[in-house]
């Protein structure tokens, strides 16, 4: 096991997912909104579709696939890791004086699944009692739950240095970054590779955000970050001056992207499948008007990396075609502007690359699919009608760990 990617499409060796469960069925049509959702999903159907396409990896690079439930349960057996978890997570509900009867009452594999689908203390109170929890609403939430941690892709991501472990912008989705760096720092498969690249060195609460979709590595020299509704500018700086000082990376580049919910991340806008092709929106493409790059200079006294940041007035299109020799392109739609605006509400350019030039696509994305096709590319295709709902692609439900190097 190696926790480095030098590349979006070298053959797949191991690969984290998370199959979604109960904390789908917390949705309801009014807190969508709140929980980042546009829909209620069916959760049967979706777990018949995610089996589909996790099958799909399995059986078509033979990669490993890990579950996020069973890793997490797995580190929870240890009973002090379960204790800290959960008084650093319920005090956000101003409820750790509940750890002890949370832990007595419930088991491991309990445990994990209230950290991810959340709990309710009207289901509390069916086995813990006393006037303490009495005063809560029946309503009310002591751990939220996570129905956007099947996306794997944004809670944390694999780079040429080691991982980003996100800052999420919003708060539904907060707790999620902090379950895969527990997993990171603690399980044995893990644990002893884990180089942690951000928030390293960042103190305090006011931590700047940034989201593992719009992180994408070009090759074993550069890395390209969206900024976003959901990645600070700060953050950005910060990972540059990390992975830059102590790495083989030797550009970094800010792509400024329109505060547009179909824009979300960098990889709804273009993903990179082969050394030479890449899929993308073409309407996003054009309305990235500023790109800039950051690179290392020298250190200051202390050793801190100096940077330099050059800002450019040009399309990320002139960007890429600098990182990616003989660069080819395949539009969304297959170039039909109504079919690409169609088809990237249900993320058309986030395809999932397994091995170069092979890549597991959702089968409502036909166009874009045929266009691929044309184009020499092995396109898999997966079920998507309830997956779809939360408005991410295949790419955005991975988090790749390991890919084989490129010779």
């Amino acid at each position: 096991m190696n926790l480095q990617l030098n590349s979006e499409f070298g053959k797949l060796k191991a690969v984290i997912t998370q199959r979604p469960g109960r904390e789908i069925e917390r949705l309801t049509p009014s807190n969508t909104s709140e929980l980042l959702f546009e829909d209620v999903p069916y959760l049967e159907g979706m777990q018949k579709e995610h089996d589909e396409f996790t099958n799909l990896i399995k059986n078509s690079v033979g990669a490993q696939v890990y579950r996020l439930r069973d890793l997490l349960t797995e580190v929870l057996f240890d009973q002090q890791l379960k204790i800290d978890l959960f008084e650093t997570t319920l005090k956000k509900s101003d409820s750790a004086f509940l750890v002890d009867d949370i832990l007595a009452r419930y088991s491991t594999a309990e445990c994990t699944s209230m950290l991810i689908a959340g709990i309710k203390v009207k289901e509390l109170k069916k086995k813990i009692k006393g006037t303490s929890i009495n005063k809560l609403e029946d309503e009310g939430y002591i751990i939220n739950p996570s129905p956007n941690l099947y996306f794997m892709r944004d809670p944390a991501a694999v780079v040429q240095d080691g991982v980003i472990c996100s800052h999420m912008k919003f708060s539904g989705r907060q707790g999620e970054s902090s379950l895969l760096k527990t997993i990171f720092e603690n399980h044995p498969d893990f644990k002893e590779i884990f180089n942690p690249v951000y928030p390293a060195n960042v103190t305090g609460d006011d931590i700047p955000t940034i989201e593992g979709g719009d992180i994408i590595v070009l090759s074993d020299k550069a890395l390209a970050i969206g900024c976003s509704e959901r990645t600070d500018e700060k953050a950005i700086e910060l990972v540059a001056g990390q992975i830059l000082n102590k790495s083989t990376v030797e550009r970094i580049y800010q792509v400024d992207l329109p505060a547009k919910r179909n824009f979300m991340h960098l990889d709804t806008v273009f993903t990179i499948i082969d050394e030479n092709l890449i899929v993308t929106y073409p309407d996003a493409m054009s309305s990235i008007l500023q790109t800039c790059v950051y690179r290392k200079e020298g250190e200051d006294e202390h050793g801190e990396p100096i940077l330099n940041k050059e800002c450019v007035n040009e399309s990320i299109i002139s960007v890429l075609q600098k990182e990616i020799p003989y660069m080819e392109i395949v539009e969304t739609g297959d170039g039909n502007p109504d079919f690409a605006s169609r088809e990237q509400w249900y993320d058309g350019a986030n395809v999932f690359a397994i091995s170069p030039r092979r890549v597991i696509s959702y089968n409502r994305n036909k166009y874009t699919n045929r266009a691929l096709r044309a184009a020499g590319v092995e396109v898999i295709e997966t079920s998507s009608s309830e997956l779809s709902r939360g408005l991410g692609g295949p790419r955005c439900m991975t988090m790749p760990l390991w890919r084989m190097e490129l010779s």
